[in-house]
């Protein structure tokens, strides 16, 4: 599988944002990748107080564009994340689509970012959204796909419960800051791949100290050894890898961990 990963400097103008992602696809689907994956909040700033006035409810403009350039393309393409508005309840949502521009995979962010750090981040998005219920994990053609938002990765429940459901690959939409980024975002990653023998990408929004957000960047792929395969910096750019799922039946024969779970002392269940 040849993944394609946009690190994209996010403005305020959705139609510019969009456009970008158009061009952008345009052109590296010339370089003919599988998948193409999007950061999270992608066709919107990252600010809690402008979410309403850029969601979209289902099949709303920004789902129709990346429907459309799934089956133009003929390509997988996972849509980061965007505000989503369903009756009165607004929702960080990713979308996945098939190589026809079918929607295949939904993911609402279950974790909701509220944090105070000391000297640090201030931020709680539960002011504005409400969190998804729902472990995402999607067959395709390459095996299992998982899906989580951002903050999703902290709770190793979250994706063990992903890799139990068939996950090969777990694709994380995020955008971490100054202030998590360098403390935590490469060692949760790799921990999160190595525990779990899975390839993790996570896509960032770069860094656009113009912006209210200050985004970490640094946009990555790891292996189920939890090698860091490919890592980008904090500025806009593509991250372009090659994945061979025949490794992970290599890592998790060699090193059974999902095996050598203790089932008879303890049980991880979905409610």
């Amino acid at each position: 599988m040849k993944v394609a990963q946009f690190q994209m400097v996010v403005s305020d103008s959705k139609s510019a944002n969009l456009n970008k992602v158009k061009e952008w696809c345009e052109n590296v689907c010339r370089e003919d990748v599988d998948l193409i994956c999007l950061p999270e909040m992608f066709n919107c700033p990252y600010d809690t107080k402008q979410f309403p006035a850029y969601a979209e409810p289902d099949k709303g403009e920004t789902w129709q564009l990346l429907s459309e350039l799934a089956g133009k393309h003929r390509i997988y393409v996972l849509g980061g994340s965007i505000p989503e508005i369903d009756e009165d309840r607004y929702y960080n949502t990713s979308y996945l689509f098939d190589r026809e521009g079918r929607e295949i995979g939904k993911h609402r962010k279950m974790h909701l970012f509220d944090v105070n750090i000391a000297g640090g981040q201030y931020f709680k998005e539960s002011d504005i959204l409400s969190a998804g219920d729902q472990v995402t994990v999607v067959n395709t053609e390459f095996g299992g796909i998982g899906i989580a938002i951002c903050y999703d990765i902290r709770f190793p429940e979250l994706l063990r419960l992903m890799v139990l459901k068939g996950a090969d690959y777990i694709f994380i939409p995020a955008a971490f800051n100054m202030t998590t980024g360098p403390a935590h975002w490469e060692i949760t990653f790799r921990a999160r791949a190595l525990d779990n023998q899975v390839y993790l990408f996570g896509t960032s929004s770069a860094r656009n100290t113009d912006a209210g957000y200050h985004a970490y960047g640094h946009s990555l792929v790891v292996s189920p050894w939890g090698e860091v395969l490919a890592e980008l910096d904090e500025k806009e750019g593509s991250l372009v890898s090659t994945i061979d799922r025949g490794r992970i039946g290599e890592i998790r024969e060699q090193l059974p961990l999902l095996k050598h779970r203790r089932q008879d002392v303890y049980e991880l269940n979905l409610r």
